[in-house]
């Protein structure tokens, strides 16, 4: 890549911005996002959850630190774009493998620098979430708006079955206690870690897999995994969720997979003005009372109004900027779902304790 080649942002109501080119020299489009977060870059880029969407990060500095093959979440790149102020081909890091450049060009992720992120953000939080597309090839504003008409809107669009893995695998260390069925809608690779450091036998299973393959495996416990994409048109996972709640087994869900459990019991979801994306989101868990600080990325949330409708259904968490649902529980049966990411990778640790009451569930489970 050439430095300092131009490069354009253009959003949907018609607003440009002027920058350099970063990564692969190209064109792509998505949703326009934004996350708070100020560190853990190449997890976020990584985590399945934001295939389809155009990213800024609200940090200055991005691709300082460079990359490392641990700080992965997935295989590859699944951010459709970035956007950033500052954009760092070197890197101060010793214990770097490379830069995010080459990161980024392996992957083919085009991305757009030196724009005032600060404005871009302001605007989107006075307009709300929409497409837009980035372009280091072609400058002709026209005929990007041409192109742009043929992003797909995110409402509606099933991008799971994009992510999930195309075959069931098992992860598992010598001491596991507990059998658990993960259902893979894009899962995050640090989901798996922390149940396998918790004691179990995690078999992934990708997200078109049958009742009865579940039952095969006969599992402790099942793991609803967060994804992206709009929950409301995934019928048949919803239908997979509602089935497996019927054999009152423990169950943990996260993010979309928070979202599918609440329409397999009857709630609806909603696309958000904006979304939830970055690590320091607070949360109040209102069974304890006790706040949380936690790593988030959603754009769609669980109705509050269909959780009233809905006398089986227990709000756990709240989200303390805007008392959106965070968490929910069925009644009398140990089954629960948060909309944040307790696996916080990168994040706070703050919510780890959720994997720890998952268990909980197991043990009395196994103890009956």
């Amino acid at each position: 890549m050439q430095q300092n080649q131009a490069a354009i942002l253009l959003l949907a109501d018609g607003t440009v911005f002027k920058g350099s080119a970063i990564g692969k020299i190209g064109t792509t489009g998505g949703e326009i996002a934004f996350n708070t977060g100020m560190t853990g870059y190449q997890e976020v880029f990584t985590d399945p959850s934001y295939l389809g969407q155009l990213l800024i990060m609200t940090t200055s500095h991005i691709g300082n630190y460079g990359v490392h093959h641990d700080e992965i979440e997935s295989a590859s790149i699944k951010i459709s774009g970035l956007i950033t102020k500052k954009f760092s081909n070197g890197y101060s890091r010793v214990a770097a493998e490379g830069s995010l450049q080459e990161l980024m060009e392996k992957n083919n992720t085009v991305g757009i620098s030196d724009i005032d992120t600060r404005a871009l953000v302001r605007h989107i939080r006075n307009k709300g979430a929409m497409n837009a597309i980035i372009s280091s090839e072609i400058l002709d504003v026209e005929i990007l708006k041409e192109k742009l008409k043929e992003v797909p809107s995110m409402e509606g669009l099933e991008l799971s079955s994009r992510v999930t893995t195309q075959e069931a695998y098992e992860v598992s260390n010598e001491k596991a206690q507990y059998k658990v069925a993960l259902i893979d809608f894009g899962v995050k690779k640090n989901i798996i870690r922390c149940l396998v450091e918790r004691g179990c036998h995690v078999k992934v299973f990708p997200m078109h897999t049958t009742k009865t393959e579940l039952d095969a495996f006969d599992p402790d416990g099942y793991m609803l995994s967060n994804g992206p994409g709009d929950p409301s048109v995934m019928d048949q996972s919803i239908a997979l969720v509602k089935e497996i709640v019927n054999d009152n087994k423990p169950v943990f869900g996260i993010c979309l997979g928070h979202q599918i459990l609440g329409l397999s019991q009857g709630l609806k979801t909603e696309k958000m003005f904006n979304g939830h994306r970055g690590i320091n989101h607070p949360i109040l868990n209102l069974k304890t009372g006790k706040g949380e600080i936690t790593s988030q990325n959603h754009g769609f949330v669980i109705s509050k109004e269909s959780i009233a409708l809905n006398p089986s259904i227990e709000v756990t968490h709240e989200h303390l900027n805007d008392h959106t649902v965070a968490g929910i529980s069925i009644k009398d049966k140990p089954i629960f779902s948060v909309q944040y990411h307790p696996e916080a990778s990168a994040g706070p640790h703050d919510s780890r304790y959720l994997f720890d009451n998952f268990i909980h569930n197991m043990q009395q489970y196994q103890a009956k």
